[in-house]
């Protein structure tokens, strides 16, 4: 990593050349991944990567540049480099660095550092091929692990020193059934801010069942009716429409540009008073979660949304600067190639007060999204088109056929107001984000909830 005194010399350095606040960002990250397709071994790869990233601000306008190699004249060389343009007389003067390392709030029994054997993660994922292979429908599966141990180092002139340590692991798993000319996927994805414990959770089997189950609705399943109507969009991966629809209206990011349309909405009704939403990044070993942001914040907890109404945004440093509100811990990257920009961490709506029964009486038609896909959303407004992997017919306040080939279309804040009953089964769950900063380890999640009126796109 880097020594103490250098970057004391490099901040110190920066102050000279006229910058107003200078930060470095030390990464080193050892990754392992495991890809078995079709009962074989198709890749392992081991690897490490080290860099340093080094910011300078210079008011609110902020210049970054970055390296893997650890010297000192190196160092001095990017410093001077990104200055350059910017670079003036300064008399600033460093505050004495003293490193320090953050409080683990989710330490790893087995992340990379003491690793559990190839032979023993190759075997448990071998045995989840096994099983769904029992059911002469499934004609391909396509399972692994990635594995990541991260240390990372923050220094900045204010005097910050910190050391942090981050372990992450994830069961990327796809079951592909076919019958005939038909063909359906099941994708099932857990992971966590932990080491290799985390299967100790789940057994084998009972990751293939789910897959199956999944994989052989889908393949069976009728088109999907089109047309605007109430939609129940149950717990877990469902959050995945208030991440990408508004979720990032709510990061500085795009509210300092005037980008989001809920820049100025501070205070106001924004959503049904049913929703409360937050994004914490403080939950013991959550895929999204962390010790310090990447700029050395300590993480929390921040109510977005209570009771419809705005109560925060997600702040790095620069949006702080530019936009007044308070820091929220929220300055993540993707590596050290990447400055920090304002991230969601852990952003689920929190659990209300139905159950999901309850909800499925009040619709006599209407459709019922169990697993939500990928999708796009338009930055700025929100606007969305999200793929249903699992979806079925709601008829008569009861879950009906599954129907396959369907669609959400809508707006993210449209929809916020058009959600009017939020269910008691919160659950999260893992994927990743990209934005300007990268991509980066996020949780999503809701509880089941009712939206009055959505658009379906279908292929009836």
């Amino acid at each position: 990593m880097l020594d103490v005194q250098i970057a004391q010399e490099l901040i110190q350095q920066g102050l000279s050349f006229g910058a107003d606040f200078v930060d470095i960002y030390v990464e080193q990250t050892v990754h392992s991944v495991i890809a078995i397709k079709d009962q074989k071994v198709k890749d392992i790869k081991t690897g490490t990567d080290f860099g340093i990233g080094i910011r300078a601000l210079f008011g609110d306008k902020s210049v970054y540049g970055y390296t893997n190699i650890a010297e000192r004249a190196e160092l001095l060389r990017i410093l001077g480099l990104i200055c350059g343009l910017d670079q003036k007389s300064g008399s600033g003067r460093a505050q004495a660095l003293k490193l320090q390392r953050t409080p683990d709030r989710q330490p790893a029994k087995q992340g990379l550092d003491r690793d559990a054997g190839y032979e023993e993660k190759i075997a448990w994922l071998m045995k989840i091929d096994e099983y769904a292979r029992k059911n002469p429908k499934i004609v391909q599966m396509d399972i692994g692990s990635l594995q990541k141990w991260q240390t990372v180092q923050v220094f900045d002139s204010d005097g910050m020193a910190m050391e942090d340590q981050r372990h992450y692991t994830r069961l990327p798993l796809t079951a592909i059934a076919a019958d005939g000319s038909k063909q359906a996927r099941a994708f099932h994805g857990p992971g966590g801010g932990s080491g290799w414990e985390l299967t100790q959770g789940w057994e084998p089997e009972e990751m293939a069942d789910l897959l199956v189950k999944r994989a052989l609705t889908v393949l069976h399943a009728d088109p999907c009716p089109a047309g605007k109507m109430p939609v129940i969009i149950d717990n877990g991966f469902g959050g995945v429409i208030f991440h990408e629809a508004c979720g990032h209206l709510l990061e500085t990011t795009s509210v300092e540009k005037k980008a989001s349309v809920f820049h100025d909405k501070m205070g106001e009704m924004i959503a049904h008073e049913a929703v409360s939403a937050v994004d914490d990044g403080t939950l013991p070993g959550l895929w999204g979660s962390l010790n310090m942001d990447d700029e050395g914040m300590p993480t929390q907890k921040t109510q977005l949304i209570k009771n419809g109404r705005l109560e925060a945004f997600l702040v790095d440093r620069l949006g702080h600067m530019k936009t007044g509100h308070a820091r929220t811990g929220s300055g993540r990257r993707q590596s050290y190639k990447f400055a920090p920009a304002s991230r969601m961490r852990n952003t689920y709506i929190e659990a209300g007060p139905h159950r999901l029964e309850a909800m499925l009486s009040t619709v006599k038609e209407g459709l019922f999204a169990k697993v939500m896909g990928g999708g796009s959303v338009t930055p700025g407004t929100g606007d969305f088109n999200f793929a249903v992997e699992e979806a079925y017919l709601i008829k008569n306040g009861k879950i009906d056929r599954p129907v396959r080939g369907a669609t959400l279309i809508g707006s993210g804040p449209e929809v916020l107001r058009k959600i009017s009953m939020v269910g008691q089964n919160l659950e999260l769950s893992p994927g990743m984000c990209g934005s300007v900063s990268g991509s980066i380890p996020v949780t999503v999640g809701q509880p089941s909830l009712k939206v009055d009126e959505i658009l379906v796109g279908g292929e009836a």
